[in-house]
């Protein structure tokens, strides 16, 4: 079956409202790294969220930088940090925002949102009490992925429901495929709405790196490790695109430093790449012997080898995903979103997961099974003689 826009909205929208498992080291402490510079300005940021993904990286740059940090969520995933954090609990499925009330920051980063009253909600109590709203939204929004190189302006889809402020995770769980994209529109337009003239709309795709536990990106360099034979998908030179959580986070954390306003694409790499180039780089990274065997498309969609899901991080380069992983970023890039070398991402997402444990480690998220892949590949090299 072939890949849709379907298909990715689905998998995106898992992963966003958590309906990936989460394992223990999700957002574990990364490698000790070079001494970060101090902010020009220290700064007093709510992060709503915090312990996800790319929470944990964006609370540590600003720490090093020298904010000073409020977290707001649920108090049920508590982390360590490296230097005094407020933490605030409430739950925004319910309405209760009672911790936030009388307060006044900086800023606020508004990470795991989904549905639009979340925003609304936030919004009646924010409102004057910030002077940079940061909304982090997806690439989902967008109505289509048929045409490459579209921007920022491209238009967003629409939400065809009956009430968008009655919606909720049950609801969006339910019709991930209809409603993730449009309500992510929806949320950004309730975030403009509540902070005009202040807001700041981050879309990244693809999140990738060590605490990553949907193992989209984290299958290949694990697979690549294994070496022998690897099934790789298409000719090699459909293009791929995904952000390194610490280049996404840290970039958020620079963005509020500067104020910087707008709607951007924060996607990388910098400049085309391909799906061969991916794998080159992550084997060179990891030192990988393996020998990859490129199977065309139609093959594997005869043989029902899904992209995405099977073959993690690729999408046909046709059809209603040809503008896919074509996304621009150069509004980004001129803002300041940079990215470490690919090899590095690898080789820290490859010891992250050597972290896991061995039941975790057994049964990946992401990828295709390892007896299946086996099968698909005698078949294919038996087809090409």
């Amino acid at each position: 079956m072939p890949t849709t826009r379907r298909d990715l909205l689905k998998l995106a929208g898992a992963a966003s409202l958590g309906l990936v498992p989460k394992a223990a080291t999700s957002g574990a402490e990364p490698p000790a790294a070079a001494p970060v510079e101090k902010a020009g300005r220290p700064l007093r940021i709510l992060i709503l969220g915090g312990t996800g993904f790319t929470g944990p990286y964006q609370v540590r740059y600003a720490l090093s930088r020298g904010h000073k940090l409020t977290l707001f969520n649920r108090g049920r995933r508590p982390k360590e940090w490296p230097a005094p954090v407020e933490e605030l609990v409430g739950d925004r499925n319910t309405g209760d925002l009672e911790a936030l009330a009388g307060r006044e920051w900086d800023v606020c980063i508004d990470n795991p949102t989904s549905l639009p009253f979340w925003v609304r909600d936030a919004g009646q109590v924010l409102k004057g009490k910030v002077e940079q709203y940061v909304f982090i939204s997806t690439l989902s929004v967008y109505a289509s992925d048929t045409e490459p190189g579209q921007d920022e302006t491209a238009p967003l889809a629409r939400y065809k429901g009956a009430d968008a402020m009655k919606e909720t995770q049950e609801t969006l769980r339910a019709d991930l495929e209809g409603l993730y994209g449009p309500l992510k529109a929806l949320s950004e337009a309730e975030a403009e709405k509540w902070f005009p003239g202040i807001t700041t709309v981050i879309r990244p795709g693809l999140i990738v790196g060590p605490g990553d536990d949907s193992d989209r990106f984290t299958y290949w360099p694990v697979r690549l490790d294994r070496g022998g034979d690897v099934l790789a998908p298409g000719d090699g030179n459909d293009p791929v695109q995904f952000v390194d959580a610490r280049d996404l986070a840290e970039w958020t954390i620079r963005m509020v430093e500067a104020r910087t306003l707008g709607v951007f694409n924060a996607m990388g790499p910098a400049s085309t790449l391909s799906m061969a180039g991916m794998l080159d780089g992550i084997q060179a990274g990891i030192g990988s012997k393996a020998r990859l065997v490129w199977a065309p498309a139609d093959y594997l969609e005869e043989r029902k080898v899904s992209a995405w899901g099977d073959m993690p991080v690729w999408v046909p380069a046709t059809g209603d995903t040809a503008g896919a992983s074509r996304r621009r970023n150069a509004k980004a890039i001129a803002a300041g979103l940079t990215f470490r070398p690919l090899g590095r991402t690898a080789t820290d997402t490859l010891a992250w997961w050597k972290t896991l444990p061995a039941d975790r480690q057994a049964k990946p998220r992401a990828g295709i099974a390892s007896e299946r892949e086996a099968q698909v590949l005698a078949a294919w090299m038996a087809k090409k003689g």
